[in-house]
């Protein structure tokens, strides 16, 4: 890893200059990575949802400590699973049809607690729309210098928990899922589908949390009852929270990934420099469905999740200098959370608190 204050990419003027389209990249695509299969789709969203009904059942079945962590563990994934193919559902990537996208996508999003219609205007249209770009794609925006020095010390405590190696969760839990999908207050314009979404995801959480508390009850009293939410529910959306900001993160944050000014953004720059291809364990890929082959999805939503893959690779062929590749490990995790806390938006490079104390 790079030292703070430098990136692994030349300055702008040193580079050769990419295309500001993505038809190239577009080209470079083989025609089959976006061939759906509704069977195919049908056959992993059932897989999905047996592993996590598995990982409820098991919970619920036992209160052994040693055997509550890796169910724990077991059922965050399963969580993150459903979510990872709601969200291909939600960009019209995982069916043929339009309709039956929507309709799983708001299905399998409820363990998460993710409001559908909401996610489709802040992850589809926005984040994606504008990806790395200043004061419009909001998630994991940096600060600068300036606007760390203008917080006050209750806010800079906040952005120091939530840039660290444990901060991921607190981040995308306040920012993301509380800002943007719990409280949200949406424009006029999507109004009525964001609250009627909401409606429904407060009606699941509200039903789900009665039936349990009830059947709790009856088995050991209030306290049991009371447990068995935390242990079915809670603590897996807890989990599941952690492991989303991790993986965005990673997805969008390091020392050599640039966010761009709104006056030199481009689609290139945003969505093939913008992001990253990081080889997993199939183990973990069994829950996260080439969630973190990100650079195809974001060149283009419609490719589904089996050929992300093969539509790297071709990108990669074309673009071999553009696409961040790598292994996903921890201890680079970590030196990213050192290294990326404010940003300098002129120079194009990444800063540690030690830029506040700079005159």
């Amino acid at each position: 890893m790079p030292s703070a204050d430098t990136t692994l990419l030349p300055p702008p003027a040193d580079r050769p200059k990419s295309s500001d389209s993505l038809l190239p990249v577009l080209r470079a695509i083989p025609a089959h990575c976006y061939q759906r299969s509704t069977a195919k789709g049908v056959a992993y969203v059932a897989r999905a949802v047996v592993v996590y009904v598995a990982a409820l059942t098991l919970l619920a079945l036992t209160n052994t400590w040693w055997l509550l962590l890796p169910l724990w563990i077991l059922a965050g994934f399963a969580v993150a699973g459903l979510f990872v193919l709601g969200h291909d559902a939600a960009h019209g990537a995982l069916f043929d049809s339009k309709r039956l996208n929507r309709n799983v996508a708001r299905v399998l999003m409820l363990p998460s607690l993710h409001v559908l219609e909401a996610w489709v205007l802040g992850h589809n249209r926005i984040h994606h729309g504008h990806t790395l770009r200043q004061g419009m794609d909001f998630v994991w925006h940096p600060v600068t210098v300036d606007e760390y020095r203008a917080l006050p010390r209750w806010k800079r405590l906040r952005h120091r928990a939530e840039w660290s190696w444990f901060g991921s969760g607190l981040y995308y839990g306040r920012e993301v899922w509380w800002n943007k999908m719990m409280r949200f207050n949406p424009p006029a314009r999507y109004r009525v589908a964001i609250r009627r979404d909401a409606r429904f995801v407060y009606t699941f959480a509200g039903l789900v949390t009665l039936g349990t508390a009830t059947g709790g009850w009856f088995v050991s009293g209030p306290l049991g009852s009371a447990w068995l939410v935390v242990k079915l529910f809670v603590v897996p959306f807890l989990l599941f929270i952690w492991l989303i900001g991790f993986t965005v993160h990673v997805h969008h944050i390091a020392p050599e990934l640039r966010w761009w000014p709104r006056r030199t953004w481009t689609s290139f720059r945003g969505q093939v420099e913008g992001t990253t291809v990081l080889a997993i364990p199939r183990f973990f890929n069994f829950f996260l469905y080439n969630i973190f082959v990100h650079v195809p999805h974001h060149v283009d939503v419609r490719i589904p999740f089996y050929a992300l893959p093969e539509a790297a690779a071709a990108i990669k062929a074309e673009f071999p200098d553009s696409v961040h590749y790598g292994k996903l490990r921890l201890r680079d995790y970590v030196a990213s959370t050192r290294a990326c806390k404010l940003y300098d938006f002129d120079e194009q490079r990444w800063l540690t608190y030690a830029a506040v104390r700079t005159p």
